[in-house]
């Protein structure tokens, strides 16, 4: 008789609970891991909510840490061991179309939230169960750190590909929009490439927080004008970089009236709900402005972040909010949609 596992499965909007199933069997090039601890994206609070329309039944999860339990044969037992702690990323990348085979996987032709995975019941990234099946490819080496704490390294990954997108150069000004955990990590990462970092938002909580990871300016737009601001700051100049990291479709014309002649807006967020934005054209021509997006992360991201999480260079604890048994999966996620927190984590 096969082994049984749990995995918390969407079953409808605003529905999710805990199902038991067969554990999979490591077998030719995947390992099998044991979650030790999943954080819950707001990808998957908006799957729980509505917003993120799925084919229901559901497996959501994809910040992940967990350990080796077992290796297929076909392995590379000189890179990977039972035991080895790893965060699971990337494993969404179909890793054979154009995007994927020149190095630009997180922009994958395929990219599929709900592939069925192998091992699992059901379709969705698998992260919110006890076990998985993975390739050696998708697992990134981790230590020093809780999986709590480990499990924030996904989002430390998509951060790292946000600014290195941007090209931050010494003596940059960065503006951050938005001082929700990614904000709050570009501040942090912005900071070390040697940025001049002013944030906007208007929790005054979390400003002071930004000021803690390196913020030299702060900006709460609901009492001061958040351009006359970058423009006093600045001397004139307004920001080199801008990084909005809000859902807020009006909050992009804010970014339009604080970049510097040369300048650069990184979309960092997606936008709901889905609305245009206006912009002249003719401006980001003869400024020589640059719009940037950029969603997800890859490989080489992965284990940088995984590299500085696990030294220190980048403290991944004030941003574990709450941490939730899996039984209490339900309560989890609406902890988590309260919106008060950075992350909730569910412990395996």
């Amino acid at each position: 008789m096969s082994e049984k596992m749990r995995t918390a499965v969407f079953t409808d909007i605003k529905e999710i609970g805990l199902e038991e199933c067969d554990r999979p069997v490591a077998k030719g090039n995947k390992a099998l891991v044991k979650i030790d601890a999943c954080a819950i994206c707001t990808w998957e609070q908006r799957v729980y909510t509505g917003v993120n329309e799925v084919e229901f039944p559901f497996i959501g999860g994809h910040e992940i840490a967990a350990h080796i339990v077992d290796l297929g044969d076909g392995v590379n037992t000189n890179e990977w061991s039972v035991g080895d702690k790893v965060v699971v990323g990337a494993t969404l990348q179909c890793r054979n179309c154009f995007h994927c085979k020149t190095g630009n996987s997180q922009s994958c032709d395929h990219f599929n939230h709900s592939a069925q995975l192998e091992g699992m019941p059901h379709k969705g990234m698998g992260g919110l169960s006890e076990y998985m099946l993975v390739s050696p490819d998708c697992m990134f080496k981790y230590e020093n750190v809780t999986p709590e704490e480990a499990s924030i390294i996904e989002p430390v990954s998509c951060v790292v590909h946000s600014v290195e997108t941007a090209d931050i150069q010494l003596g940059d000004t960065v503006l951050v929009i938005g001082c929700g955990i990614m904000g709050l990590l570009h501040v942090a990462i912005a900071s070390k490439q040697g940025a001049e970092v002013i944030v906007s938002d208007v929790n005054e909580k979390r400003l002071e927080i930004a000021k803690s990871l390196g913020a030299k300016h702060i900006i709460n737009p609901a009492k001061e004008d958040l351009t006359t601001r970058v423009l006093e700051i600045t001397k004139g100049i307004k920001a080199q970089v801008i990084f909005d990291t809000t859902p807020i479709a009006s909050v992009v014309e804010d970014a339009f009236q604080c970049v510097a002649n040369a300048g650069k807006i990184v979309l960092y967020s997606s936008i709901h709900p889905k609305k245009p934005v206006p912009f002249d054209p003719g401006w980001v021509h003869s400024k020589s402005i640059q719009i940037l997006g950029t969603a997800n992360s890859n490989d080489r991201d992965f284990v940088r972040a995984a590299r500085m999480v696990s030294e220190g260079v980048i403290d991944t604890k004030p941003f574990v909010s709450k941490v939730y048994d899996c039984e209490d999966i339900k309560e989890a996620f609406e902890s988590a949609i309260e919106g008060d927190k950075f992350r909730v984590v569910v412990n395996f």
